[in-house]
This record gives structure tokens, C-alpha cells and sequence, in this order.
């Protein structure tokens, strides 16, 4: 009982990862209806940058963590201002396509930065490391989850109960009405990928402690967090981060009880399981359009 409890709580841990990665593809997709297959990789700044600073540099562990969500929510912008908007095709697929080599840009500019090595980053401390007979949470899990708490809530008031939330979102739904109305959507769309930036930022430092920094995490945490804003249904926040929870605990489970060789294609498996049976996602509903 005790090993499943172990492993239930390390699958949630990391399913707050995944989550917050999901929030990310979530937030860009309501506000401009594209899948940015790059926000992996602002995990992965999040930690390489974390781990220079800190470790490299030697500068204090909080300055370290509100510089990386900084500098990564800029490249979120730059990505947004410099890439999409002068893109010469408005095309979807096309902006995907442009996304991924933009992702790819990333990270050999990571590598070239930062470095090759893998880097350990200490944990942000403060909280005690909790155990229960045999099953214990690490003090680095415990801000995962309260960061995950405080992210979902702040998001939630801004998307609802600010007008820059409702702007963002109206933007996206009518991009030409919401022009007439003073709200122009390119910008709408830059503050999108710096909130969903710096969150991938952010995410990206929180993990740094347990899964050290490395130049190439971003593209598996990328792609689970793909899976589980799909599987929650793509656009739905509440859905994101019910489908990065699911995907962390089945894959710790399967680590656990299976192999941990198996572990990285649970995302995929499940991704193609509600793509099959419910493509709508789990939370998502039918979408109908008017003819």
C-alpha cells in the first residue's frame, strides 16, 4: 500500500508538471487558435536559464527564478511579434510548421547558451520534507503543487474576471469585432505567449531541483503537455490540468508496477486513446457551428 501511495503522490508531483506545461498550449490556443508546439521549450529555458544563473553565476536562488520566467516570457514575445505576426501565410498548419522551427531555434540556442551538461539546481527550501511511514513528499513537491494552486486560481480570475482576460479571449472568438471594439488581436496574441511562456518558465524551474536542468528536456515535457491539454480537451484550462494529473499518475504507476522503459509512451498511448473515443478531450464538449 504504501509503494502505490509513494507512487500515486510522485504521479501527481509530476502531473503538476505537465499541467502547467498543458495551461500553456491552452492559454496561446484560446487566444489565437494556434498550437504552439515550441512550449515545451520554454520549460526548458525555465531550467537552463534557472541553472545558469544560479549555479553559474551564483546569484540568490529567488532572483535566479523570477529572471528565468523573465527572460523566458520575453522570448515568448519575440517568438509572437518577431516570427508569427511576419509570417507570410496566415495559414494554421502553416504557423504550426513555423512554430516547430521555431521550437527546434530554441533549443540549439539553449545549447549554444547554456551548455550541453546537465546542470543540479538546489531546492527553494522553506518547506520541511513531509513523511508518512514509508511514503514521504519532497520539499520541492510541495511548490509544485501550491505553485499549480496559485496558477490555476490566478488564471482563472484573469481569463474571468478582468477585462484584459475578456479581451484576450474575445479577440480570439472575433478577431474582426473585437477590432472594431479597440482590442487588437496581434497584441491579445503577444500577451498570450508571454503569460504562457513564463508559466512554461516557471514550470521549468520548479522541476529543475528534481529532474535537473538539460538542454533537451523540453521536448518530451512539451509533448506530454500536448497530450494532456488534448486528452482534457484543447482550449479547456480545468481540462489541462486534469489531463497533465492523469497522465503523471498512470505514467508513475506504470514505472512502478510495469517498467520505467515504458513510462514516456503513457502520454502518447492515452493521447491516442482520446483521439479515438473522444476527440473532443475528456472536459471538452461538442462544438456546433452555425451554416
Amino acid at each position: 500500500m504504501d509503494s502505490f501511495l509513494q507512487n500515486l503522490i510522485s504521479g501527481c508531483l509530476l502531473g503538476c508538471i505537465y499541467a502547467m506545461a498543458a495551461l500553456g498550449f491552452t492559454i496561446v490556443f484560446n487566444a489565437s487558435r494556434i498550437v504552439n508546439f515550441a512550449n515545451g521549450e520554454f520549460l526548458m529555458l525555465g531550467g537552463v536559464g534557472l541553472a545558469g544563473v544560479v549555479v553559474t553565476a551564483g546569484l540568490p536562488l529567488w532572483l535566479g527564478v523570477i529572471l528565468a520566467i523573465a527572460c523566458t516570457a520575453f522570448v515568448g514575445v519575440l517568438m509572437q511579434v518577431a516570427f508569427l505576426n511576419n509570417a507570410r501565410s496566415a495559414d494554421e498548419l502553416s504557423l504550426v510548421m513555423l512554430t516547430i522551427g521555431t521550437g527546434l531555434a530554441i533549443r540549439g540556442a539553449g545549447a549554444l547558451i547554456f551548455g550541453r551538461s546537465v546542470t543540479f539546481v538546489p531546492d527553494f527550501g522553506l518547506f520541511p520534507m513531509l513523511l508518512m511511514g514509508d511514503v514521504y513528499i519532497v520539499s520541492q513537491g510541495i511548490w509544485i503543487a501550491l505553485t499549480l494552486v496559485a496558477v490555476g486560481i490566478a488564471l482563472w480570475y484573469l481569463f474571468s474576471r478582468t477585462t484584459f482576460g475578456k479581451a484576450m479571449k474575445a479577440a480570439s472568438q472575433e478577431p474582426r469585432a473585437a477590432a472594431l471594439c479597440g482590442i487588437e488581436p496581434r497584441q491579445a496574441a503577444a500577451a498570450a505567449f508571454a503569460i504562457a511562456a513564463g508559466l512554461g518558465g516557471l514550470a521549468g524551474a520548479l522541476l529543475a531541483p528534481i529532474s535537473a536542468a538539460f538542454y533537451e528536456n523540453g521536448v518530451f515535457l512539451g509533448l506530454k503537455g500536448f497530450a494532456a491539454a488534448v486528452a482534457g480537451g484543447m482550449g479547456n484550462p480545468l481540462g489541462a490540468v486534469v489531463g497533465g494529473l492523469i497522465i503523471g499518475v498512470v505514467e508513475a504507476l506504470s514505472a512502478g508496477y510495469v517498467s520505467s522503459g515504458y513510462k514516456d509512451g503513457v502520454a502518447f498511448i492515452i493521447l491516442l486513446l482520446v483521439l479515438l473515443f473522444r476527440p473532443q478531450g475528456l472536459l471538452g464538449g461538442v462544438s456546433v457551428k452555425r451554416v
